[in-house]
């Protein structure tokens, strides 16, 4: 089950995420985040 959550981001960062939204690699900013989320506990839990 997902869970919905609330963020505060710098705008440069929001900027460089529909960036690469536009480019259509992801569906959503949620999922951009999501993923590289992922990415980040994979390597700090070393897996």
């Amino acid at each position: 089950m997902k869970q919905k959550l609330s963020v505060t981001i710098d705008e440069e960062k929001v900027l460089l995420i529909e960036n690469i939204l536009k480019k259509g690699y992801f569906r959503s900013k949620s999922h951009i985040i999501e993923f590289a989320l992922n990415k980040f506990l994979e390597g700090v839990s070393g897996k």
